[in-house]
């Protein structure tokens, strides 16, 4: 009988003792202790098995339950090193942060004081050997009475009376120590949320002498965010970085190996093109949770990106400019984006627009194709499980689920340019805001139009901005068939209504003026559809020929 799939399980203790199917990553462990830094932080996006990874450093070094724990490791690559003498050595408090949401600081605070009770319960052996101040100040922390300001030093006390009872320095596990931050970030709360947690994880990773090793891990490496700016004895760990490069992921030879266990190893091509991409250093890696669904369900299709998380993108893509709208047509071509990936910035920077792909980069909705330079890096789309994702998003924003898109861009490609006005009017004035298309922002209607551009991928490529005649278009959609019909946009606006159908000829003229066409006929593109929009708040007018 086959070994069961542990989807969703994280908990390493459950996975082995439930006989799942396990890719044994325990050399990670190994790696960790020849680290010489104190402190480690470990930045690679969700479900990629930090939690996981977190999980087995936990039961690998408690203390507690030693021997029961050393069972679990039987058979792993971990028991046959030397490394595995440090197994059972330490008291460990493993904190994880992956559920501290709140959207408000006061509903923060109160989760906050209960995740830190909540993980004191497990520690309540030790009230029988304190004194009665730190009998107090353990009972205080576990009945939640106690102000947040007093919960800021609640690590290091923990590791003052652990190290107290069993006289052994302590590991401490973070995971997901961003969470609460990038939630803070998207309530409007982050400085708030910054001040507390700084002081919460230096405290305890800082000058303590009760502590053998921290490991922390999170999504987005925040180095100046003020949080570690006290930090020296910090070493940071990204995709980029150079080593533990397949302690999180799969390698291709990992996929391999359980697709021919699970008996369709003939579907290697296609899992590749759908879930693998991803490059961690020198490694390229696979999505886990992808292939832990795939090899459930057998089944190829989005996994990943249908689990929650996607609400920072989904805000990303919700604020459309000129500049990103060229760039994911780019990425939507196949084509490749340089970009200066700093990895130095903060918070609050990384999820501005200015710092848009560095965010997409290590949250894993991008991929690093190559390293130009230590800044400069060259992204690409990973796979087709993300390229689902940007499309189905920025589609839900304007159309919600249904048809409406389809037959637009059916009357488009079949050259019925009335009906196709008439539609995207409807679209206009029932799925998009005032503010989206007040006076001036003519590219937010560019960005519009060239997402639903994406819709047409595999028969079409769409390109904005690109000179050809005399002087730059707006919009050209391309089909890869030579023999169907191509389509020139030039997008104008005004803000008097009077005049829409003026802007829109003008447009057109332009089109023809510019002779916009040469770059498609040159391409061997005979039928071309020349199209002047106009647009004026919520209302269109198309000129055509």
């Amino acid at each position: 009988m086959k070994k069961g799939i542990g989807l969703g399980i994280d908990d390493f203790k459950e996975i082995i003792k439930e006989d799942c199917y396990y890719v044994d990553k325990t050399k990670f462990i190994e790696e960790i202790i020849k680290d010489g830094s104190e402190v480690k932080l470990f930045a690679r996006p969700r479900r990629f098995g930090k939690t996981l990874n977190m999980s087995m450093l936990k039961y690998f070094f408690d203390i507690k339950n030693r021997e029961e724990n050393k069972e679990i490791f039987k058979d792993l690559y971990i028991e046959k090193t030397e490394a595995f003498k440090e197994q059972g050595q330490y008291p460990v408090i493993f904190l994880s942060l992956k559920d501290l949401k709140a959207l408000t600081w006061e509903q923060m605070e109160k989760a906050i004081k209960s995740a830190i009770s909540r993980l004191f319960s497990e520690y309540k052996y030790l009230l029988n050997d304190l004194d009665k101040f730190d009998t107090l100040t353990f009972e205080n922390i576990l009945l939640k009475n106690t102000e947040l300001e007093d919960l800021k030093e609640a690590l290091k006390f923990l590791t003052r009376i652990l190290y107290e009872k069993y006289n052994k320095k302590v590991v401490v596990l973070i995971d997901e120590y961003d969470s609460p931050l990038v939630s803070a970030y998207i309530n409007g709360y982050y400085e708030k949320a910054k001040d507390f947690f700084k002081t919460f994880y230096s405290t305890v990773l800082k000058d303590n002498s009760y502590l053998q090793m921290g490991v922390l891990t999170g999504i987005i490496r925040v180095i100046k965010a003020g949080i570690f700016s006290d930090l020296n004895n910090l070493s940071t760990y990204t995709i980029l970085s150079d080593v533990y490069t397949d302690s999180y992921g799969l390698t291709e030879e990992e996929v391999e190996k359980s697709l021919k266990y699970y008996g369709i190893e003939q579907e290697i091509s296609n899992v590749k093109d759908w879930y693998d991409g991803y490059k961690f250093g020198d490694s390229e890696v696979y999505n886990p949770w992808s292939i832990l669904n795939f090899l459930q369900y057998k089944e190829l299709r989005a996994y990943w990106v249908d689990t929650s998380g996607n609400d920072l993108i989904k805000d990303v893509l919700k604020k459309i400019t000129k500049n990103t709208i060229e760039a994911l047509e780019r990425l939507f071509n196949g084509e490749g984006l340089k970009q200066n990936i700093s990895g130095t910035s903060d918070l609050s920077k990384l999820l501005s627009e200015e710092e848009l792909w560095e965010l997409m980069l290590f949250s894993g909705y991008l991929t690093v194709e190559e390293k130009i330079d230590q800044d400069n890096y060259v992204l690409r789309l990973p796979n087709k499980e993300v390229r689902t994702l940007y499309r189905k998003t920025f589609f839900e924003k304007y159309f919600g689920r249904g048809s409406k898109l389809l037959y637009l861009m059916e009357a488009l490609t079949e050259n019925r340019i009335d009906e196709y006005e008439e539609r995207l009017q409807e679209i206009l004035l029932t799925s998009v805001s005032y503010n989206d298309t007040k006076k001036g922002n003519e590219a937010f209607y560019h960005g519009l139009i060239m997402g639903m551009g994406l819709y047409l991928e595999g028969e079409y490529i769409t390109k904005s901005n690109i000179e050809s005649g005399l002087g730059r278009y707006d919009f050209v959609i391309e089909p890869k068939n030579k023999a169907k019909r191509a389509y020139i946009m030039e997008f104008k606006s005004t803000d008097n209504i009077e005049k829409l159908e003026e802007v829109s000829k003008e447009a057109l003229e332009q089109i023809e003026n510019k002779k916009y066409d040469v770059s498609l006929k040159q391409n061997g593109v005979k039928d071309i559809t020349y199209m002047g929009i106009a647009f004026c708040g919520k209302q269109i007018k198309i000129s055509y020929k």
